[in-house]
């Protein structure tokens, strides 16, 4: 693995914004956003930073679409 500035800078603003939708799902008991966020923190550790940062933007906007559309 390569430990660059851009993999590690990408790897810690990944697994924070993962962080928060994990807490905010487990406050708000929604099981949407608290998978994405386990999901997000899972993917901030064993990727690419290209590849974490577009995975975690897809799981990002998946989150909100299913949100939006009423899922828990």
């Amino acid at each position: 693995m390569d430990f660059s500035f851009h993999y590690l800078f990408a790897s810690m603003f990944w697994s924070t914004v993962g962080t928060g939708y994990f807490i905010y799902g487990k406050k708000q008991r929604s099981t949407t956003p608290l998978i994405g966020g386990l999901l997000m923190i899972a993917v901030s550790f064993f990727m690419p930073a290209l590849i974490m940062s577009l995975t975690c933007l897809v799981v990002a906007g998946g989150v909100y679409y299913l949100v939006k559309q009423g899922y828990d």
